[in-house]
């Protein structure tokens, strides 16, 4: 089992069923019955899904009465924002130094041009 929190997130997030779940639960909290509605897995292969979730931090559960209620915990998102922020400074460097080697081929075969 994973143990770190960047890894736990990413685990997580890599099933489309589950991103599904949390852009539901990003509109609010609901019920596992009212989460499993749109998908054509049964109640208890949601409450899979859930779990890994949980174990991820990125919900939360509750329990009123019967029902069990879930809600979205974006703390763990921010983590992972931060992680990925540090490659995007890197990717943009490159990006810029790309532009600037191209703008110079454009302005020297410019120059040679007749």
């Amino acid at each position: 089992m994973t143990t770190d929190p960047v890894s736990a997130v990413f685990a997580a997030l890599a099933d489309p069923t589950r991103r599904a779940i949390l852009a539901r639960l990003a509109a609010g909290e609901a019920t596992v019955n009212e989460l499993a509605e749109p998908f054509p897995i049964s109640v208890q292969a949601i409450s899979k899904h859930l779990n890994v979730l949980e174990r991820a931090g990125l919900i939360v559960r509750t329990r009123e009465a019967q029902w069990r209620r879930c809600r979205l915990d974006p703390a763990p998102l921010r983590t992972l924002a931060e992680w990925v922020e540090q490659y995007r400074r890197l990717w943009d460097d490159r990006y810029d130094r790309l532009d600037d080697y191209l703008r110079d081929l454009k302005e020297n075969s410019d120059e040679r041009a007749p």
